[in-house]
């Protein structure tokens, strides 16, 4: 199968370095002689058709900026097998013969069901602050977001020390722990309480009460 022309969206939650990748993968294609067209808004513009032509001038200026300028959301219909065939429906209608998502772990479940019913084209790019995709050393996002809250935690121990108190520090990362383990790590921190291994609570205030 010749491709001629590939369609690219961003899913799930927005991470730092989405505008670089959807640059790289317009520069790359438009280079190679494809055309490009954008997906608003995930799998939800997927099934509703939202697409909008990328050129060069499309991506100028965007490696710097935050989020994804295609916009992301999250599309419980396209979990369902009509919401993919509504997708599948709309990529054939436009002439396109290839997708790329740039997302995490849900949206490469999405991604790999689209190929395996429908034999569609599909390449994943790992997008994802969780880093919780198999065979990725680190996704699009993941060392920003960890270095984002250790600046965060830097301000923070100022204030802990002049106060002489105890902080729990919450950051994201959904059932993954790997953000919490990295920025534990680097701040310092006295425990670090992640998805993958059982705490003891009372221990652990023990432990802060102890000299």
């Amino acid at each position: 199968m010749e491709i001629h022309k590939i369609a690219l969206l961003t899913s799930g939650g927005d991470a730092p370095g989405m505008n670089a990748a959807i640059r790289a993968v317009v520069r790359s294609a438009i280079y190679h002689h494809l055309e490009v067209v954008g997906v608003l808004r995930g799998y939800q513009g997927l099934i509703d058709a939202n697409f909008v032509s990328l050129q060069l001038e499309s991506v100028s200026n965007i490696i710097g900026r935050g989020g994804t300028i295609l916009k992301t959301a999250r599309c419980a219909e396209f979990f369902e097998k009509e919401g993919r065939e509504k997708a599948v429906e709309q990529l054939k209608k436009n002439r396109i013969d290839g997708l790329i998502v740039i997302g995490g772990n849900g949206s490469f479940r999405g991604a790999h069901l689209l190929a395996i019913e429908h034999n569609f084209p599909v390449i994943g790019v790992p997008g994802t602050i969780d880093n919780d995709i198999m065979g990725t050393d680190f996704s699009i996002g993941s060392d920003t977001a960890v270095n984002t809250a250790l600046e965060a935690i830097d301000k923070i121990r100022d204030t802990v020390s002049s106060m002489e108190r105890i902080f729990v520090v919450e950051v994201m990362g959904r059932k993954e722990g790997y953000i919490a383990l990295r920025v534990g790590l680097g701040g310092g921190a006295e425990d670090v309480l992640i998805p993958q291994t059982e705490y003891d609570i009372e221990r652990m205030c023990e432990d802060i009460q102890s000299p």
